[in-house]
């Protein structure tokens, strides 16, 4: 259990103390607001549950804090609670339970702060599935590392968590896409062939049409053109897909189920989903086309599912498939998707079919990523891959490395337009955070080494000699660690992970200032051993973040 969530329960305990003894009114169940203060003298937490209560009590709310403060249980963990204002709860931690936690810490090792919010939830996150036509941009590569990060966050706090790539090959952009192939490889084999005008022109096809034409030869040549895009069609979805998984893998991001469009409308989803909506009053049929009614959902307009018998489903149709899977099929009791910002259109209409097919819509959670500017000097490039005016992600990889798109993605909310800035991603200061952090665990790891070397064994260092604000400092920053994952998976807000990350390489920095580690004084011995045991504290604590983050922990810079 994490420290925010211990100083809630024992907030609930001393209300209902409080009214157990008549000292309060009787009240409904009540979940007590835990923040951390802003200003350091107000405590480590606080809670204002005294001044929502007021109201339904008909009580001052000082003097409801005053009867919930006398109530409080004694606790190891807390060394002082009191009143501020005009009714807060503040709680200060014990300094003595503060440095019994870098024990605590060690034992545990990087998986400490963990947490069980989640056992027994079963979640799914289905990130990047990115249309498979070509090569991944630097775009893309935002949505993979929120995906990510918001999967390896629930992990953390111990969901049952599977990855999910939905393979879209099946559709009008499929169709385009193999049409493309096919004139490459005509083109490969010398034939007077023309792209179309909605055909993918980029290096990608072109290479990919040659390469088929050197593995295929006449087959496709001699074809009727259905029968030849149809022979291109798995070959050529087999080596976009080995592509995109090569630039994925670069990122370490494994996928528990890559889950295609096509097997929707060859197996029995889509039918099943669209006789479900049939039974509960969701479709229609007009002008030869099955309609989704979003109107009776409030939307502003309905929606085709099968334009034709003969053109089969829309994207939105499979779509509607896909999440009756989710749910009824495969039943997660979560469903979060990463989609790309082309997709915000999409947003309550989905939320929409949920609904429409039994679902408590509060189970899905869309995140839109927003669209990514790469700066290059003065300019900045928009990315479009149907034109091949885009920065394949290898590149970008090549350039910064994946830990610093890790970082660099995940320190800004998946909301904001965003500017990606090459030259600071690659520079070597502490004006890169990337560098600063990741170097704030080379720099652990350099004093535990130097450490070794001098043959000083620190297992039995006495903590409580760590008094110096700047040690206390730093412990309390590590233990924010549970805190934070905590509120990062209860508000899928995957940003909290990096800004833990900086502020515990700021402390780190501070401690260093003010405390020196290895000291060549022989009376500073046990001192040398109590802040050695610090330093491997929060060597296991900034290696936990950045493998949740999904970054490298470096021992050597």
């Amino acid at each position: 259990m994490h420290p925010q969530k211990q100083i809630a329960e024992m907030v609930v305990s001393a209300l209902q103390s409080a009214i157990a003894t008549e000292s309060l009114p009787e009240v409904g169940d009540v979940s007590p607001p835990v923040e951390r203060p802003k200003i350091a003298e107000h405590g480590d937490y606080s809670t204002s549950v005294a001044l929502a209560l007021a109201s339904s009590m008909r009580m001052a709310p000082r003097a409801i804090a005053t009867e919930i403060v006398d109530s409080v249980e004694p606790s190891p963990m807390v060394c002082d609670v009191s009143i501020a204002g005009p009714g807060f709860i503040n709680f200060k931690l014990d300094d003595e339970w503060l440095r019994s936690q870098i024990h605590t810490i060690r034992e545990r090792g990087v998986k400490f702060a963990h947490l069980t919010v989640g056992a027994g939830q079963k979640v799914q996150v289905e990130f990047v599935s990115v249309n498979p036509t070509g090569p991944l941009h630097i775009g893309h590569v935002r949505g993979a590392v929120i995906g990510k990060g918001i999967a390896n966050i629930l992990d953390a706090a111990g969901y049952d968590v599977q990855r999910e790539y939905y393979v879209n090959d099946a559709g009008n952009q499929m169709r385009i896409f193999n049409e493309s192939v096919y004139v490459r490889v005509l083109q490969a084999a010398g034939k007077d062939a023309e792209l179309g005008t909605e055909s993918y022109p980029g290096e990608f096809v072109q290479e990919l049409g040659a390469e088929l034409f050197a593995e295929l030869g006449e087959t496709v040549v001699e074809a009727a053109e259905s029968d030849a895009v149809e022979i291109v069609r798995e070959p050529a979805l087999e080596r976009t897909l080995g592509n995109i998984r090569t630039t994925l893998g670069r990122l370490g991001i494994e996928y528990d189920e890559w889950f295609s469009e096509k097997s929707l409308v060859e197996g029995d989803d889509f039918e099943e989903s669209l006789e479900l909506l049939k039974e509960r009053g969701y479709v229609a049929e007009r002008e030869g086309a099955l309609w989704f009614l979003g109107t009776k959902m409030g939307l502003e307009s309905d929606s085709v599912i099968i334009r034709s018998m003969e053109r089969g489903p829309s994207y939105f149709g499979t779509d509607i498939a896909y999440h009756y899977n989710k749910f009824v099929k495969r039943d997660f009791d979560r469903v979060i998707n990463v989609w790309g910002s082309d997709h915000h259109g999409h947003v309550a209409r989905m939320g929409a079919v949920v609904d429409s097919l039994g679902v408590d819509p509060e189970r899905l959670t869309i995140i839109i990523n927003q669209i990514v500017n790469f700066k290059e000097g003065d300019e900045t490039v928009r990315f479009n891959k149907r034109k091949d005016n885009f920065i394949a992600a290898d590149e970008l990889l090549d350039a910064v490395g994946p830990d610093a798109c890790h970082y660099i993605f995940l320190e800004r909310t998946p909301g904001t337009h965003m500017e990606f800035d090459l030259e600071l991603a690659k520079s070597e200061t502490s004006e890169n955070p990337v560098f600063y952090v990741q170097y704030a665990h080379a720099r652990l790891c350099a004093v535990l080494r130097a450490a070794a070397e001098r043959e000083i064994e620190f297992e039995d260092g006495d903590v409580s000699l760590l008094t110096a604000d700047e040690e206390l400092r730093l412990m309390r920053r590590l233990n924010e660690l549970p805190d934070v994952i905590a509120r990062a998976a209860d508000t899928l807000e995957p940003h909290h992970m990096p800004h833990f990350a900086y502020e515990v390489a700021r402390e780190l920095q501070r401690f260093y200032e003010a405390c020196r580690v290895i000291s060549s004084d022989p009376g500073d011995v046990e001192m040398t051993k109590a802040r050695l045991l610090l330093v491997d504290a929060a060597r296991i604590v900034l290696a936990g973040t950045l493998g949740i983050m999904g970054m490298n922990a470096p021992e050597r810079m």
